[in-house]
Order: structure tokens, then sequence, then C-alpha cells
């Protein structure tokens, strides 16, 4: 299993929120790219970058923030927030990302989809899989509508093999993952789920890290990390130690 810390952007800063609400914004950084590092240097395996500002906005944001990410080298880094277009898309991985999230626009847009997957291959394409109240969540989360489960086999079919789970509920608040309904989704769409959302202690990293399901690939951690909950570098090495059983 992959431990996957988050860096949420907003206006060049590093930041958390509640429940997806820019009205309960917590700043955590001035240096986006001191925050990589410090992720690189405990041992994760991948860093999950959002650009939060461009997804509401519908745009890219925060793309100096993100190259200076990009730049600690040593870590990969995907990003996600307000890609709409093959061309935003390919700007990102110019930067320096290894890959992309599509919430919005994989969900909304079936052929952006397929064509991102045909041009830049599977590897370099994540699905965004944000659910509230059990629907999809797009726009920034401020908007809902389609069946978790079809809205991933949909995905599946047009050849996506990875996709981000969250629950947006539980993000930033700390009650827990939703590692039941992430189990679920994997098994009901055949595809590799990284599970955001609700983490708040040691106890939440090693529920997720024992599931026992082989297509739940990863976990990601953004708050708990920051107010010292959950030590990185603790956190992944029982990442790795069930990646080593499975």
């Amino acid at each position: 299993m992959q431990l996957i810390p988050a860096i949420d952007l907003s206006q060049g800063q590093v930041v958390r929120l509640r429940r997806g609400d820019m009205a309960e914004k917590t700043v955590y950084s001035d240096d986006p790219g001191a925050v990589a590092a410090s992720f690189r240097e405990a041992g994760a395996d991948l860093i999950h970058v959002v650009d939060l500002d461009g997804a509401f906005e519908g745009e890219p944001r925060n793309d100096a923030a993100i190259r200076a990410i990009c730049a600690q080298g040593g870590i990969p880094v995907e990003v996600g927030g307000g890609l709409r277009s093959l061309e935003a898309i390919r700007a990102k991985l110019e930067l320096g990302a290894g890959r992309c999230v599509l919430g919005t626009a994989a969900a909304k847009d079936p052929e952006l989809l397929r064509a991102a997957l045909a041009e830049f291959g599977p590897e370099a394409i994540v699905g965004g899989l944000d659910v509230r109240d059990g629907k999809v969540a797009v726009e920034g989360w401020v908007e809902t509508g389609g069946d978790p489960e079809e809205v991933g086999q949909r995905f599946r079919e047009a050849g996506l093999r990875v996709a981000l789970h969250t629950e947006v509920s539980r993000d930033g608040v700390g009650g827990g993952p939703a590692v039941d309904a992430s189990v679920a989704l994997a098994r009901a769409t055949g595809l590799r789920i990284i599970v955001s959302g609700g983490v708040s202690s040691m106890d939440h990293v090693r529920a997720v890290a024992e599931c026992g399901e082989p297509l739940i690939e990863g976990l990601i951690i953004g708050r708990a990390i920051y107010e010292g909950q959950v030590d990185l570098a603790k956190a992944c090495r029982i990442a790795r130690r069930a990646k080593g059983r499975q």
C-alpha cells in the first residue's frame, strides 16, 4: 500500500479545508516546496497535490507552487484540481507531475477521459470519485449526481486503472476513512482504489493497511500529518509492511 501525503493549495499556500468548504480553510505553510521536501524525507511513496482554486474556478491557479513541489525531486507527484482539458493535463505533466487526477472532467466528460487515456496513457491518469451523500460530487464538491459504482464502472470501461475515492463528509474532520465503502467500490468496479478522507490517527492508517483488499492501492493523509495526529515516517513503515504481505 502506498502512503500518500496531501498538499492542498490555495493562493500559493498549503492549506486544508473541512468537508471541502473554502470558508473553513486553515493555512499550514507559505512554502509548498519545503513541505514536499519534508514528505520525501519521511519516506512517502507519492505526493498528492490539489489546486483548490482551480477545482472551484475550473482552471489551474497554483502552477508556481506545483512547480516548486515537483522540483524537489526524488518522489513522484500527482496533481488534480481544475483539469478540464487535454492542454491543462499536458501543462501539469510538463511542470513535472507524474500523473493527473481527473474528477469533474472524468465524471462529466467521458470523451475527455478517453482522449486523455489515449494521449497520455493509463499510468498518467487517475480518476476522482468524490462522494457526498452517496452521490458523486463534482465542481469543487458543490454539485452531486451519479452513483459512484456506476461512474467507476464507466471509468474502468474507458480504460482507467486507478481511482481516488474521497468521502467528502469525512474530509478534514478526522472521523476515520470509509474503508468498507472503498473496498466495496474496488470490488464493484475492478479499479485500484486510493482511499482519502477522515484519517486522524495511526489506528486509521492500520485499518486501511490491514483491510486485506488487494485493490486498495493507497491512502491519502492530509490534516492529520500537519496537526501531528499521524507520524508520517511511522505511517510509511506500516504501509510498506502491508505492501510486503500482499
